[in-house]
């Protein structure tokens, strides 16, 4: 088995808090469509203990088992917006100030032999 990585273990707040938020809204959605935590691992094709995780929010679940919950759910669609490059306001910026600021001058070159 292997070892628990760092974030696994101690897990920034914010990173355990939006595991806890996920998982709370997944374990909603769940119980909105009346499946047991069984029928929902069925679907997904883990046991009953790995949806119990996903619905608390454990770091160390594995992130296709809270993507299979979504996708079962009918919610995976929202994760398209995730870490959306056209969304990445620092990472465009960062970008902007890399980039040259004028053009660079090519020479040409002749075709007189």
């Amino acid at each position: 088995m292997p070892r628990p990585t760092k974030i696994g273990v101690f897990p920034p707040a914010p990173v355990e808090e939006s595991l806890e938020r996920l998982g709370r809204n997944i374990r909603t959605a769940r119980l909105r469509r009346t499946l047991s935590q069984s029928e929902l691992a069925e679907l997904i094709g883990v046991s009953r203990f790995v949806v119990a995780d996903i619905e608390r929010g454990k770091p160390t679940t594995g992130v296709a088992a809270y993507l299979g919950a979504l996708w079962v759910l009918g919610l995976l669609g929202h994760m398209r917006e995730v870490a959306d490059p056209d969304r990445d306001d620092e990472g465009k910026t960062l970008e902007r100030a890399r980039s040259p600021k004028r053009a660079v001058r090519r020479r040409v070159l002749s075709d007189d032999f």
